[in-house]
């Protein structure tokens, strides 16, 4: 059995509610859900959130299972894992064992379900594997990045500043749709960013950020331009 957990919690600060307000004519955690049940990979699409709003909508756009997350895991420092991992024992308890979860940002407009059958396929082909998620390059060398010192600036790495981009190693950051893992590794607390993880890269025009009204701004931008016009 494999299941999608969608952690949705209600106390957005930056941009009030957040995962329901409407991103090019739909909630945003919209997005996430379709893109889970279009994968076909899913006996059920969990949502774990504290909002009754989020539930509602949730379930309106297809989620199968709405946990309730207690106020202890929906506080403004509350990581990932522990929320996926009350998730997971919620729903086993009242449904039995799971073999795969996917952990699927709510806030992930971009996400594509061919990508997840990518993660999830990679990742049964590797069963050395812990995790299989999205990645994403940066769109300038690393290596030559500037930090602010008193009125001026200084370079991180000084070395590499007078390389050429091309003799620089290409570096990835996480694209921040999707997680991909066991159901004992996300129990365990296996690493993500680790050797045992799978990377599925995504191009940048399909990676944003949304914690900003900028960033949100922006993300619509990008979507109507790079996804909508292939719809």
């Amino acid at each position: 059995m494999n299941i999608a957990v969608i952690p949705a919690r209600g106390g957005s600060k930056r941009i009030p509610n957040k995962n329901i307000r409407l991103f090019a004519g739909k909630p945003l955690i919209a997005y996430s859900i379709e893109a889970a049940k279009n994968s076909q990979l899913f006996d059920d699409i969990v949502v774990s959130t504290d909002s009754d709003d989020i539930a509602r909508v949730a379930k309106e756009y297809g989620a199968s299972c709405v946990i309730e997350r207690p106020a202890t895991l929906a506080g403004d420092f509350t990581g990932t894992f522990p929320v996926v991992q009350h998730g997971i024992h919620q729903y086993q308890r009242l449904n039995g064992p799971v073999n795969y979860v996917c952990c699927i940002y709510a806030t992930a407009p971009f996400l594509q379900a061919d990508k997840l059958q990518e993660g999830y396929g990679r990742l049964l082909d590797e069963p050395d594997m812990h995790f299989a998620f999205s990645v994403t390059t940066f769109p300038f060398p690393i290596q030559r990045a500037i930090t602010l010192k008193g009125k001026g600036v200084c370079a991180i790495q000084p070395e590499q500043m007078g390389k050429r981009s091309q003799d620089l190693v290409e570096c990835y950051h996480d694209a921040g749709q999707f997680y991909w893992g066991t159901t004992n590794a996300w129990l365990t607390g296996k690493p993500t960013f680790a050797p045992t993880s799978i990377p599925v890269i995504l191009p940048r025009y399909l990676v944003q950020d949304i914690d900003t009204p900028e960033d949100w701004q922006r993300a619509e931008l990008m979507y109507r331009a790079y996804v909508s016009m292939d719809k």
